[in-house]
């Protein structure tokens, strides 16, 4: 996995860099930056890079959740894990994510929009990333022993919470 870093390092960059600047200060990633540089300065910030930057709104909704896809399934494609005596391939786990995260947009259990697009961003980032860049590794059980790749993997799934629009 080391070799994907890069790519992972550059797409939670972008989204990172989406979030703050054109999202809504209410989300959780932008409530720590606000606690960390004040209110003022991070709407003065992102006053000034909004007017010197204007973004598609596919670009700010749709854009930041597939390259989340793209990043966690580069994490996962290493590994498996056994349910039920069957063996669950990791890559394909992203993919289930998106799909009930915009269910439970759809049916009100989570904030945000029900968006085929979304849908259609994430799939096409998760093709990027489990069939164009190649691992040539055999899988690991997820797990069975913790280490460094494994906790990243586990941890790239719970970046999806920064997101989270607090009330």
């Amino acid at each position: 996995m080391k070799k994907h870093y890069w790519y992972i390092l550059f797409a939670l960059i972008i989204s990172l860099f989406i979030y703050v600047f054109y999202r809504t200060d209410k989300t959780l990633v932008n409530q720590i930056i606000i606690q960390l540089i004040s209110f003022k300065t991070y709407q003065s910030l992102k006053q000034t890079v909004t007017a010197s930057l204007p973004l598609n709104e596919y670009l700010i909704y749709s854009l930041p959740e597939g390259l989340w896809v793209f990043c966690i399934t580069l994490t996962s494609k290493e590994f498996y894990f056994d349910l039920f005596k069957k063996r669950i391939n990791c890559v394909f786990i992203p993919l289930l994510f998106v799909v009930v995260l915009e269910l439970f947009q759809l049916l009100h259990i989570t904030n945000g929009h029900f968006d085929f697009l979304d849908i259609g961003i994430s799939l096409f980032f998760w093709f990027i990333a489990a069939k164009i860049i190649d691992t040539q590794q055999r899988l690991e059980n997820l797990f069975h022993s913790l280490n460094y790749n494994s906790a990243f993997c586990l941890l790239s799934y719970c970046i999806i919470y920064l997101a989270h629009v607090i009330h």
